[in-house]
This record gives C-alpha cells, sequence and structure tokens, in this order.
C-alpha cells in the first residue's frame, strides 16, 4: 500500500509492526545525549512536556541517497518531517512543549540540518543506541548503519504518557502532535 506525501512521490507506508506497545507508561532512562548546541541532554530530567521525535536521518542534498532508500516504509521523508516541526515550534510551544529530534545520525550531520533548514530546536545524537536500546526501539539496517524507526513520544514529568507509531505521512505530523496536545491538555 502507498501514498502521496508533499513532494509527490509514492512512498510505501508502514504498518504497525506492535514494536513501540510496550513505551506507554514507561519511565525514560537516564541517557544522556550529545545535541548539536553543543550541551548534552538527558531528556529524563528534563522538566515539562517533552516531544521527543526519533527519525532514521535527515539528508543533505550534497551526498544523494540510494534509490532502494524510498523503498523502506517509513524511512524517506525526515526532512519534511523536521520542517514540519520547525513550521509548528511556536504553536508546541504555546502548548508548552519542548521539541527534540532524535536520531543516530552524527552531530556533524545533524548540524548541517539544523543550519540549512533552520530548525530551532535541538536535534541529539543516539550514534551509539543507548536511548534507542534501553528504550526498545525499532530500528532497520541500511548500508551497514543502524537507524531508528521514526516515531514519537510525548514525555512528562519523565514518563512516556504518549507513543506515535509508526508515523506516516512524516509530513504531517507535526499537525498531528499538535492537535494532540492541544486535546490533551
Amino acid at each position: 500500500m502507498s501514498t502521496k506525501d508533499n513532494t509527490e512521490e509514492t512512498l510505501p507506508v508502514p504498518q504497525d509492526d506492535g514494536a513501540c506497545d510496550h513505551l506507554r507508561g514507561k519511565d525514560l532512562p537516564s541517557v544522556a545525549l550529545p545535541g548539536v548546541s553543543g550541551e548534552t541532554v538527558d531528556l529524563s530530567a528534563q522538566t515539562g512536556t517533552l516531544v521527543a521525535y526519533f527519525y532514521p536521518r535527515i539528508g543533505n542534498p550534497a551526498q544523494p541517497t540510494a534509490p532502494e532508500w524510498a523503498d523502506i516504509p517509513g524511512a524517506k521523508g525526515c526532512t519534511p518531517e523536521a520542517c514540519g516541526f520547525r513550521d509548528h515550534l511556536t504553536e508546541m510551544h504555546a502548548l508548552g512543549a519542548t521539541v527534540f529530534g532524535i536520531s543516530t545520525q552524527p552531530l556533524e550531520e545533524q548540524k548541517e540540518a539544523t543550519d540549512r533548514l533552520k530548525l530551532g530546536f535541538e536535534l541529539l545524537s543516539d550514534s551509539d543506541l543507548k536511548l534507542a536500546q534501553a528504550l526498545r526501539l525499532p530500528t532497520f539496517e541500511f548500508q551497514g548503519n543502524v537507524l531508528i524507526k521514526r516515531l514519537t513520544l510525548i514525555i512528562e514529568k519523565g514518563k512516556i504518557t504518549k507513543v506515535f507509531y509508526p508515523v506516516f505521512p512524516p509530513a504531517d505530523h507535526a499537525a498531528e502532535v499538535c492537535s494532540w496536545l492541544e486535546g490533551n491538555r
């Protein structure tokens, strides 16, 4: 089954494989992740409502992605998803939420994406998979790299209160998160 995203490409729709069923109600483990700002962030120590969205990797126009990337359900669409969170950031802040994007990408790649896309929120690198393994997040392998499947956690007082998985279409996901936050205040 496929549908079209904002780039008018046909993408395979990811299916819910139950890989995140264990997360709702779980306490977030204490894992410090480096961020593009140069700060280290432990999401479990943050206050307020957190939107932690996990994504495989944001592409770089200077480094073309292999054609088979688009054939992996849920892989393609990280840039439109990041731009969606950027475009809804003011609304999320007004709803009391702080946004973090997390992937296994190295910080230098995330910094390039942050600057190029003018994101305005912190991207964190889980390149050693410590948080992904502690939470038993779903992953997949591509060209020898382990990547986290696209999902979003809403975290309140160190506890996961909502899980969005699978996420599709990625370009519309930030609006979906805003709607949920607005309806659950």
